[in-house]
């Protein structure tokens, strides 16, 4: 993200925000947290007998068969400071502008967060697909962009390779999850990460969808309130849609924009009127 946001906190973290074309990764230190402590505690229930361990299901939904030890783990000072420190660190996602929208220009443009939230309510009202876990989808679609927490929104203007924005997008996740210790939870924000960005799974094929379907909507959306013609946007998902779903939004998407832009010809080019005899 090109725009530095206002940060209350900076100052608590080794590493301040900063634009991309200037940016190097460094590990997040926050005073006063307490990693190791939280990665033994959360670790414990990994170390538990087997009829208490804590996991994951087939859905990523949580199950323990000995609730109570994993909710005295998860409930013990340091893993409440972990789960804090990790949720302020979040809140970075609430405050930076999505690059794109500040590039071109727009006027009071959305967060990370505001496009992470509408992908999750499109994961939730799109149309069941036998083989796709919906739930998934939805933690995903909240999940996808968190490591821009620490390196930004970076873009193809920032000059960075795509490979290289990856590690660095890697080294942040695995740093995020750290602040959650070895628990499940940390675990689980990693493998919907990691799945999302491989595009390994029907899953991630439709989240990954629904993160161009956002986009094209939202400039459709400005477009409309700021009178901007925003064509790349559009342009850079054309073929790139991979689900049935997807392509069925997109083409809704594409076909509202083209009858607004024809709406506006028609009322800048009026037709002409007939001469009299």
């Amino acid at each position: 993200m090109e725009a530095s946001p206002s940060l209350s906190f900076e100052s608590a973290f080794t590493v301040p925000y900063m634009p991309a074309a200037s940016r190097c990764f460094s590990p997040v230190s926050i005073p006063g947290a307490c990693f190791h402590s939280a990665s033994k505690t959360l670790g414990g229930i990994h170390n538990a007998p087997p009829h208490a361990m804590a996991g994951l299901d087939s859905s990523g939904a949580v199950f323990c068969s000995n609730g109570s030890a994993a909710s005295s783990a998860l409930s013990s000072p340091a893993a409440v400071a972990s789960a804090v420190d990790f949720l302020t660190l979040c809140e970075r996602l609430k405050t930076t502008k999505r690059a794109g929208w500040v590039n071109h220009g727009l006027k009071d443009s959305e967060s990370i967060a505001d496009h992470m939230y509408r992908m999750a309510v499109m994961a939730i009202i799109s149309a069941d697909v036998p083989g796709i876990n919906r739930d998934r989808c939805v933690k995903m679609a909240i999940v996808h962009d968190i490591a821009e927490a620490i390196v930004g929104d970076i873009t193809p203007s920032d000059g960075i390779p795509k490979h290289e924005k990856s590690r660095q997008e890697r080294i942040a996740i695995e740093e995020m999850c750290n602040l959650l210790g070895e628990g499940f939870a940390g675990k689980e924000v990693k493998e919907l990460w990691l799945e999302y960005e491989n595009n390994s799974s029907p899953e991630a094929q439709l989240v990954k969808d629904f993160d161009k379907i956002e986009m094209i909507l939202q400039a459709l959306e400005y477009e409309t309130a700021q009178n901007k013609v925003l064509d790349d946007f559009f342009e850079s998902t054309t073929g790139k849609i991979q689900t049935d779903i997807g392509k069925a939004w997109a083409a809704e998407v594409v076909t509202r924009r083209r009858k607004r832009l024809e709406s506006l010809h028609q009322d800048a080019c009026p037709p002409k009127q007939p001469t009299a005899e």
